[in-house]
């Protein structure tokens, strides 16, 4: 069974100093913001910035994609991070970033990787103490990967679970993309979704405030994932890993993250697209 990646602020606070924070957020296509600046105004104690623009694979024409094993290591290396050291990965609100940045964690081998629930926005309301400035200079560590490449789905991937009935395609893209009837904000990306696929807009499994709902309410909306072999899609591999974090959360176990998500799909000729409601 695989336990629940998810920890709240009041839990985390009195943990302080035994565990790194990473900064993982990111803007989705259409915010405005700079998390760079954002982090040095604020961050949790002795954190790092973990930039998923960074953590990827500066050869892909596609958007943050998973870097190879060497390149993770060294820049987790440069944050001070070894395997055997905890660390919490955390969104200025929310966790979609922190999600990327646990799933990636888990891909390259850590297993004492957790999100914070509600990110920045709930430590301080939680009462946690922050910092601001750039962070102090860190004394690098040696990251050893080991790749579970079971938890990445390619293309291929993707195409054979369409065609099984034990398996499930989820798509985090809001239900205007899915069904096409929002178009994509990247040029030359097609709208609709993977004939097969179901809408699972990332947005239901989170609330208002951007914390995670309830785990019965999780297990409630992600319900036809159990028992099912899961693959998460997005628009370009973030969302999807809310979906891949909450079914961890509802005790579904491991799910695969299509990394190249809608970006790839949707940009290639000869994948089938479909519009209209699931």
């Amino acid at each position: 069974m695989t336990i629940s990646p998810l920890v709240d602020a009041a839990t985390l606070i009195p943990e302080v100093g035994r565990f790194i924070p990473l900064d993982a957020s990111v803007l989705l296509p259409g915010q405005k913001g700079d998390p760079d600046s954002a982090f040095v105004a604020q961050h949790l104690p002795g954190a790092r910035r973990f930039d998923i623009d960074v953590f990827a694979d500066p050869e892909s024409p596609l958007p943050h994609t998973v870097p190879g094993a060497a390149r993770f290591a060294r820049l987790m290396g440069e944050l001070g991070v070894s395997k055997e050291i905890p660390v919490v990965f955390y969104d200025g609100r929310g966790s979609v970033g922190a999600c990327r940045g646990w799933w990636l964690a888990r891909l390259f081998g850590h297993r004492n990787a957790r999100i914070l629930d509600g990110g920045l926005e709930a430590w301080v309301k939680a009462g946690g103490a922050v910092e601001s400035g750039a962070p102090p200079v860190i004394e690098p560590a040696v990251f050893r990967p080991r790749p579970h490449y079971g938890l990445l789905a390619g293309l291929g991937d993707v195409r054979q679970a369409l065609k099984r009935t034990d398996a499930l395609v989820l798509d985090a893209r809001s239900a205007g993309r899915f069904a096409a009837t929002v178009p994509e904000p990247r040029p030359g990306v097609r709208g609709g979704h993977m004939p097969g696929a179901q809408s699972m807009d990332w947005t239901r499994l989170v609330d208002g405030n951007g914390c995670f709902l309830p785990t019965v309410e999780l297990k409630r909306v992600l319900a036809g994932a159990e028992g099912r072999s899961v693959i998460a899609s997005c628009g370009s591999g973030l969302t999807a890993a809310t979906i891949v974090a909450a079914l961890a959360i509802a005790g579904y176990g491991d799910a695969a993250l299509y990394d190249g998500s809608w970006a790839e799909w949707g940009s290639d000729p000869d994948a089938p697209v479909v519009t209209g409601e699931a």
